[in-house]
């Protein structure tokens, strides 16, 4: 277990938004740009199936020539990390549900999906965590890691573990909630298998990625699914799981998508060693606050309001966030194709005035 830092969002090129280490020398306005696989399929021409998640190789490609169209069209965005992440966004978001046998379902121009294959009650009843030794997804992703340490000289980057609730939603599917009324142990069988295996799968992959020199030593929840249950809820099926993962990791980021999250902050505040939340500007963002005043917070920033809000309203919010929220990041995550780069510009060039 490691001491709690601050983790700031970080979004690598055509990934989905995940979590890295702050500097300690961020903007006090820290934008965060993040464009969709369509977004850079339509600029490039990249297919973002199953070899770009199976071959590094044609990942390592891809990256340098997503780099490079950020270089080019927001130089502030593009800079060529060295050595190269090739590791982020790998398997998109269903590295768990995939580890238990879930088929994944790709596209050219999208983050891969699995099928929609759910527990029954008897598989949930006599459930238990996937043997990882034998596990064909996990293996790929280890050897990934030893193919990119060396060609780059260590394996960096980070998968996407998302949270138990998300992980269990793809297993079970809706009748997850069902569950939580009416069978309780079952689900909370399943919550504790997905729990230990996310747990026990990113504690080998950060072993293999320490012989290489990188060294994560945290792990963010996604809760993005948070607000399809009550405070009550959260706390009985999905806070002790939140606090293993935080005592077992020592540092823990907790993401809730643009969601309000005033429903969740004081059971939130009970988890140790939080360096990041994030939250959707409904959110009551002065008590978000003053109850987080260590960690890095961050707002989640929609992209329908990035594309579509007059400028004057973007400015509005911002102005807002920088008065009772900040220090923060703030999260254009999922900047679909066709918003103008010029809108994406000025707010870059917004959070910058407000940061001075």
């Amino acid at each position: 277990m490691t001491a709690t830092r601050q983790l700031v969002s970080y979004i690598a090129p055509a990934a989905p938004a995940t979590r890295r280490p702050a500097s300690g020398d961020e903007p006090f306005l820290r934008p965060e740009l993040g464009f969709t696989p369509r977004w850079y399929r339509n600029s490039l021409g990249l297919d973002f199936g199953p070899q770009w998640h199976n071959d590094p190789a044609v990942r390592r490609a891809g990256v340098q020539a997503m780099r490079a169209e950020l270089r080019r069209r927001f130089p502030r965005a593009g800079a060529q990390d060295r050595p190269l992440d090739l590791l982020t966004g790998t398997y998109g978001a269903t590295v768990v549900a995939g580890l238990y046998g879930v088929p994944h379902v790709y596209a050219p121009d999208n983050w891969p999906n699995c099928e929609h294959r759910y527990l029954s009650d008897e598989a949930v009843d006599c459930l238990e965590p996937p043997d990882l030794d034998e596990s064909p997804l996990l293996n790929r992703i280890l050897d990934q890691i030893d193919w990119i340490a060396a060609e780059e000289g260590v394996g960096r980057g980070y998968i996407n573990w998302q949270g138990v609730l998300n992980n269990a939603h793809r297993l079970r599917g809706q009748t997850l909630f069902l569950d939580m009324m009416t069978a309780p142990g079952r689900c909370h069988r399943l919550l504790d298998a997905v729990c230990t295996t996310m747990i026990d799968a990113a504690q080998r992959v950060y072993a293999k990625q320490r012989q290489s020199g990188f060294d994560t030593g945290f792990f963010t929840v996604s809760n993005c699914l948070v607000n399809m249950v009550s405070p009550g809820q959260y706390r009985e099926f999905l806070l002790p799981y939140d606090l293993r993962i935080a005592e077992v990791f020592g540092t823990i980021g907790i993401h809730n998508c643009a969601w309000t999250a005033d429903p969740y902050l004081e059971p939130y505040s009970e988890i140790p060693h939080v360096g990041y939340i994030d939250m959707g500007i409904d959110s009551d963002l002065v008590r978000a606050r003053a109850l987080f005043p260590e960690a890095r917070r961050a707002l989640m920033y929609t992209p329908m309001d990035l594309a579509q809000k007059p400028f004057d309203a973007i400015r509005r919010d911002l102005e807002r966030l920088a008065r009772d929220y900040a220090p923060c990041d703030v999260v254009f995550a999922d900047i679909e194709a066709g918003t103008p780069d010029e809108r994406v510009q000025a707010v870059l060039d917004l959070c910058d005035a407000l940061s001075q």
